[in-house]
């Protein structure tokens, strides 16, 4: 069975740094799609960064260019979120999701439309001004 988990959440003030982590388990695909995907409350889900293991460049919002980047360490199987100068506005429950086995970048879920095929539990982010 597929597990998705997240840690590194936590509380941090305007202009700080925090780095989420997420490892997968169940499963042995090296050609996968992964991503972070964010949800405030009373707001809709918003994918943030993703990215194809097996190469090519990740994508993110346009709200954290500059601040964010995805990383995968492939040796530990880990995907990585580094977030600096957060923002009040990151604020929310972080889902690290992954689609596994996926033939090309091409075909992976994007920033507009993460529908990707497993999720994990999420992890908090709180942004204090």
């Amino acid at each position: 069975q597929v597990q998705v988990v997240e840690s590194g959440g936590g509380s941090v003030q305007a202009g700080g740094s925090l780095r989420l982590s997420c490892t997968t388990s169940g499963h042995s695909y090296t050609n996968n799609c992964m991503g972070w995907v964010r949800q405030a409350p009373g707001k809709e889900r918003e994918g943030v960064a993703v990215m194809y293991t097996a190469g090519g460049q990740p994508d993110y919002a346009d709200s954290v260019k500059g601040r964010f980047t995805i990383s995968h360490d492939n040796a530990k199987n880990t995907l990585y979120l580094q977030m600096n100068n957060l923002e009040p506005d990151d604020s929310g429950m972080y889902y690290c999701a992954v689609s596994l086995g996926v033939h090309s970048g091409p075909y992976c879920p994007t920033i507009t439309n993460p529908d990707f095929g497993y999720w994990g539990q999420g992890t908090q982010v709180t942004v204090s001004s």
